[in-house]
């Protein structure tokens, strides 16, 4: 079981549960085309935005296979919501877990994506005790590739066409570390 202690401080972010006056700062982003051009979903309207955020406010914890943490990145200094970042328990069995982010693209490129993941590979790693942590994209999605390659995962597999996502077949990517590549990174 993992219940962070909040907030998760970083060099230039604060990392933090959702709360329902996140609405109109995650709705910025989430309506945005390009937000949506690599995830399942399409844009969200207002109302989806509100379903979503519900559904984040109560992933707090991880307590069993298949929960989402769920957290709200916040610049540290103005307190401003840029995006959010989670970690899943995929397998209790297999001790494996899977992170993932979407920011504002106003904030793309300045390396808050790869400084709120670390924390998430952190708490997989240290905390959950995973052996195994993937992050997995669609192979167009080359900006999520280098978040993933700053963050140290290794290219494990590119699966061509194996996924029919908004009407056209789609080739996934999948990064991965191991628990021991992280202890080695972090020393």
């Amino acid at each position: 079981m993992l219940k962070p202690s909040f907030p998760i401080v970083t060099d230039r972010l604060l990392l933090r549960p959702f709360t329902a006056d996140d609405l109109e700062a995650v709705h910025a982003f989430e309506r945005l085309p390009e937000v949506a051009r690599f995830l399942y979903w399409e844009p969200r309207d207002l109302e989806a935005s509100r379903a979503f955020l519900d559904k984040r406010m109560a992933r707090v914890a991880l307590q069993e296979e298949g929960d989402v943490l769920d957290m709200a990145v916040t610049l540290r200094e103005s307190g401003q919501l840029i995006g959010q970042v989670l970690l899943i328990w995929t397998s209790r069995q297999h001790q494996q877990g899977e992170i993932g982010y979407v920011l504002h693209p106003y904030f793309h490129g300045r390396g808050y994506a790869p400084e709120a993941a670390v924390e998430m590979l952190r708490l997989g790693f240290e905390e959950l005790g995973l052996h195994r942590i993937v992050g997995r994209l669609d192979g167009r999605n080359a900006a999520s590739a280098r978040v993933l390659e700053k963050l140290g995962m290794r290219k494990e597999a590119h699966l061509v066409e194996n996924e029919r996502v908004k009407g056209e077949w789609c080739d996934e990517v999948i990064y991965a570390m191991l628990s021991r590549e992280w202890v080695s990174r972090r020393r």
